[in-house]
């Protein structure tokens, strides 16, 4: 079967199943649409001598024809716009050459439309399993974006797939914004925990490590009092990566309740103070620490070794009344 062929087999069906749903809100239901969606298919491609695979449960696409498949979507709302399958493909069907996506718009006035998926997909959702978004009509592919095809994508290892991701995503932050997925793997090494967890409800040793880790990350704490936005890095460290929710970061660092921790004597620079009595902590968060948390909070790959120096640079250049590097990490710097 050329494509031609397969293409006006998706015109003939979208044009009967557009009539269909206009008649029968029966077929809005998804799983419904995509069973009659089967069935107009089947009946019009054995009129043409072409057998329709038998669905398969679970795979991607829903209907296969030869070595054309079809990926069946619906929109209850009227939109063409939807969620579509996991970027990885785990489940696709891998003797589909070519995938299509036919497209049921049940709000406003009901309509079926069809599409080449690499033409509709044009966003990816990075939730915890990135997910295409695919329209009907989109002004640009989303591999256009990426600069590779979808059959080339469709080939790459998971690893370099979310390399692709991940700079996209990027390209799509707003200033502060930060992304939670770091890694370049379908099971990102970190979890996030299920329950968003307050600050003040864990227990010391947990609230040091969560102060040494933010610190350590966001060197920029250290600038002066009134400057804007010091804090928020740190804010999105915790919430995003600990699932820790702090309603006041800045005395995590800079209150007397964690600088007068080592000595009750008030008095001094009380950020210099706090972040002293957690030189151990940052130490080892230096140590185990991924790198890719690095490579988004500094910009760039830093070896466990020179993780502290590192730190000490960055904080030297944000603080103005003292100087960390003459402060801090005195016995060994590294």
């Amino acid at each position: 079967m050329t494509t031609e062929t397969f293409e006006s087999l998706l015109t003939a069906a979208a044009a009967k199943l557009t009539k269909e749903i206009r008649k029968d809100t029966n077929l809005h239901v998804p799983r419904t649409f995509e069973d009659r969606a089967r069935e107009v298919l089947r009946g019009l491609a054995k009129e043409s001598g072409i057998k329709v695979d038998e669905a398969r449960p679970q795979t991607f696409p829903d209907i296969v024809l030869n070595a054309f498949g079809v990926e069946v979507k619906v929109a209850n709302k009227d939109t063409w716009r939807s969620v579509a399958n996991s970027v990885f493909e785990g489940t696709r069907n891998l003797d589909v050459k070519e995938v299509y996506v036919l497209f049921g718009k049940m709000g406003g006035v009901p309509e079926v439309r069809w599409g080449r998926y690499e033409d509709c997909v044009m966003h990816v959702r990075t939730s915890h399993v990135p997910r295409f978004e695919v329209e009907i009509g989109a002004k640009q592919s989303l591999f256009k974006k990426f600069g590779i095809t979808y059959d080339k994508f469709c080939e790459l290892p998971e690893e370099e797939k979310m390399q692709h991701i991940r700079k996209y995503a990027r390209g799509r932050l707003k200033d502060g914004d930060r992304l939670w997925w770091l890694e370049d793997t379908s099971e990102p090494q970190h979890t996030l925990p299920l329950e968003v967890r307050l600050y003040m409800g864990l227990s010391q040793a947990e609230k040091k490590k969560c102060r040494a880790e933010a610190a350590l990350l966001c060197p920029q704490v250290v600038k002066p009092s009134r400057a804007k936005k010091k804090y928020d890095d740190a804010a999105l460290y915790l919430l995003t990566y600990r699932g820790v929710l702090c309603s006041q970061v800045r005395d995590l660092f800079s209150a007397g309740s964690v600088a007068l921790k080592s000595n009750e004597k008030r008095g001094g620079i009380y950020i210099m103070r706090s972040l002293a009595d957690l030189e151990s902590e940052m130490k080892s968060a230096a140590k185990k620490l991924e790198d890719a948390l690095f490579v988004e909070y500094w910009g760039k790959s830093v070896p466990p070794e020179k993780r502290i120096s590192e730190w000490l640079t960055r904080a030297d250049s944000f603080a103005t009344d003292w100087k960390p590097s003459e402060c801090m990490f005195l016995k060994k710097k590294g």
